[in-house]
């Protein structure tokens, strides 16, 4: 027995032994593999270097053989072989400029000057993620001219703004939204993926406030973007079943409900339904259907079609020209389309208003609710808290309500004590309340006090340990803020050791 002790002890020894071993190698390759790792990454640091320093002598050394090459050539010689170099002035004559450009040219106003590829002149629809900008007054409103800048380019053009759901839709947005990016879709020239783009409203230089209304970036070109709205469809029941009803009002012919067939709908109450086919013409007006639903519906129910119905981009692109215009105000306006707000306050025309639009008071019938009746067998049936406890109004009071009552008079007596037993329950609980009301402000400010106090300990260590987050181990410890005395109001603090 005392030999086979000894031999498993040994044994377990030996696999601790074993274990701990194997722990230390382990520990010890993950050091060397780490200064490995940066062995490399100094090494590749240094051959990034090395090149950019043979390039950088590779062309100095190209330059003097040029300089060399040339030096008995001419200036013109070395140019007609060799191209304008960086750095040289050139004079560059321009063939078919308007006669506008020199009339209206500003010498304060530089001219650069820019290539465009073959390619970059078609035109296409233009998706980017956009943000009004936060200095810009106003909110921004779906199919306004903005101008825009890109590349090289200044053009006009009549943006629609989406935003993408859950569902990846693109669900369109009458205005831009505050504080977040949206979709921008747009007609434009062909632009690169993940260009700067910069929106006005105007280029009018007397303008007093900021002229940058939105900023984003390109993100991709296509023929075409799916960008859809909400549209909801409503009905009314015409006749009513058990959970088949007969619905009007949401559709003009049969050709729209064969189209709708098989949709969801729900009434206001939150029953849902489906479509199934267009009644006849002896059921119903035209566009009259049957649906089921999944309980009952009322007459007074509203059923609603929740659609989505897809929204097409205005393709209108218009270079800016203002160049050859002039720099007023009155030029720039020649050459640009103008918002609908913009041409009413020059014409001095009022806002159309649509009745439809403006809100009403909401007038509805009042509804009559029939009495519930029980068969008088199912109410014999039920327990009592179930039974209906429905008591008619009387149309006169009774006799009980006109009769005074005359106590005996023990029963005086005991009413009399039950008074002023409450009394003096009411008027203890009134001073306890008191009492505990003003101890809990005494409470309150002494906790005061030792939260001032404990302030700035409490947000240093806070800082400490986000600065250290992921560095500490599990068996460091956080700082001591120390031990707190309070005595007749006064704080003091003794250091504690860790």
């Amino acid at each position: 027995g005392e030999g086979t002790a000894d031999a498993r002890l040994r044994e377990l020894n030996a696999l601790r032994k074993a274990a701990a071993q194997a722990k230390k190698k382990a520990d010890r390759e993950d050091e060397e593999d780490e200064t490995a790792a940066g062995k490399a990454d100094d090494e590749l640091e240094e051959e990034k270097n090395e090149f950019l320093e043979l390039a950088k002598k590779g062309l100095a050394d190209q330059a003097a053989r040029n300089r060399a090459e040339f030096a008995a050539e001419g200036e013109a010689q070395r140019l007609r072989l060799e191209g304008f170099r960086q750095g040289l002035y050139v004079r560059i004559k321009f063939e078919g400029i308007p006669a506008e450009f020199v009339k209206t040219f500003n010498p304060k106003a530089p001219v650069i000057l820019g290539g465009l590829l073959g390619h970059e002149a078609n035109l296409a629809l233009v998706q980017a993620r956009v943000k009004k900008h936060r200095w810009h007054e106003r909110v921004l409103k779906t199919h306004d001219p903005l101008v825009f800048s890109v590349g090289w380019r200044r053009f006009q053009s009549l943006p629609m703004y989406s935003i993408e759901d859950q569902n990846d839709r693109q669900r369109f947005l009458k205005y831009t939204p505050e504080h977040m990016h949206c979709h921008a879709t747009f007609y434009a020239p062909l632009i690169p993926a993940n260009t700067g783009i910069l929106a006005f409203q105007t280029l009018d230089k007397e303008l007093a406030g900021f002229r940058i209304c939105m900023t984003g970036t390109a993100l991709e070109l296509d023929d075409s973007f799916d960008v859809v709205k909400k549209l909801k469809l409503v009905g009314t029941p015409l006749k009513i079943f058990k959970n088949t009803a007969f619905i009007q009002g949401m559709f003009n012919s049969e050709l729209e409900v064969a189209k709708f067939e098989g949709a969801a709908i729900k009434t206001v109450s939150g029953i849902r339904g489906t479509i199934k086919k267009a009644a006849s013409a002896r059921e119903g007006p035209p566009g009259t259907f049957r649906a089921t639903f999944e309980d009952k519906i009322l007459m007074s129910d509203i059923v609603f079609c929740r659609t989505w119905v897809p929204v097409a981009p205005k393709k209108f692109y218009n270079p800016l020209t203002n160049l050859l215009e002039g720099g007023t105000s009155e030029e720039w306006d020649k050459g640009r389309m103008q918002t609908v707000g913009e041409l009413r306050r020059k014409l001095n025309l009022p806002t159309p208003v649509n009745n439809d639009s403006l809100y009403k008071p909401i007038e509805r019938a009042p509804r009559a609710f029939n009495k519930l009746k029980i068969p008088k067998g199912v109410q014999a049936a039920l327990p009592f808290a179930s039974k209906p406890k429905q008591r008619d109004k009387k149309a006169n009071k009774g006799y009980l309500s006109k009769r005074a009552v005359v106590m005996e008079p023990e029963e005086r007596k005991r009413t009399a004590l039950l008074q002023a037993l409450n009394t003096i329950r009411n008027e203890k609980v009134q001073k306890r309340k008191e009492a505990n009301a003003k101890r809990k402000e005494e409470y309150e400010k002494k906790q005061a006090k030792v939260d001032e106090f404990f302030d700035p300990y409490k947000k240093q260590q806070k800082k400490t340990a986000v600065q250290g987050k992921g560095e500490r181990t599990s068996e460091k410890k956080g700082p001591c803020l120390g031990m707190m005395i309070v005595k007749s109001g006064e704080i003091k603090i003794r250091d504690c050791k860790m």
